[in-house]
């Protein structure tokens, strides 16, 4: 395999290091499954995304997290969009179809000096109930039990990938989190090939938010 260039993309914020961080590989056509994975686990992010050409959408991506291939990413998506308009690839497009594991999907694109709005659509959702231990699942954040909110559902939920949505009662509590990845599985019976999704209804900055539609 040849040198390889990832670009390194922080979606969802406008501060580097501050958002959802992506590698992404552009022209990966020539690229086997082995080496998307083995890129994949250098560069060490949740997931790096690889763009494609299709046959049956404008793109084809394809999203490996460091030990195996998911259907859907999110903010990959978001990612390797905003990289594809930056290096002129998409040129004056304001719409565009992505083909993925989860379906062809559609993206829209409006660009108003210098932000640019990037909206896709993602797969229909669905949701498991988490039966675990809750303070199993909280030791493998690093955390107690105390610091999960339970008054709100842990469940599994998936637009195109499983992960397991855990609710935070503090943000404070995210500053000293150190998940033990590799417990994951053990915890997550119902669903041992999900990611773990902590949130917290505190926000940082009450001006910035992120919509979902499905």
């Amino acid at each position: 395999m040849n040198r390889i260039t990832v670009y390194h993309y922080d979606a969802f914020s406008t501060k580097p290091n501050y958002g959802n961080p992506d590698g992404v590989v552009l022209h990966a056509d020539s690229l086997s499954d082995a080496d998307m994975q083995q890129i994949a686990g250098v560069v060490g992010f949740n997931e790096t995304v690889f763009v494609l050409r299709s046959s049956v959408a404008d793109l084809r991506l394809r999203y490996f997290t460091p030990g195996h291939e998911i259907n859907l990413c999110g903010h990959a998506t978001i990612a390797s969009i905003h990289c594809l308009k930056e290096k002129r690839v998409l040129q004056n497009k304001t719409s565009l179809t992505i083909e993925t594991r989860a379906g062809v999907l559609p993206v829209s694109l409006k660009t108003s000096d210098p932000t640019l709005e990037i909206e896709m659509r993602q797969d229909r959702p669905q949701f498991i109930s988490y039966h675990g231990d809750v303070d199993q699942l909280a030791g493998s954040l690093g955390l107690t039990g105390s610091e999960i909110d339970i008054s709100l559902p842990i469940v599994y939920g998936s637009t195109g990938t499983w992960t397991l949505l855990v609710p935070i009662r503090r943000l404070s509590s995210f500053m000293k989190m150190a998940p033990k990845n590799r417990i994951f599985p053990d915890i997550l019976k119902e669903n041992p090939r999900a990611s773990v999704h902590p949130f917290c209804m505190e926000t940082h900055d009450p001006g910035v938010f992120m919509h979902a539609r499905h």
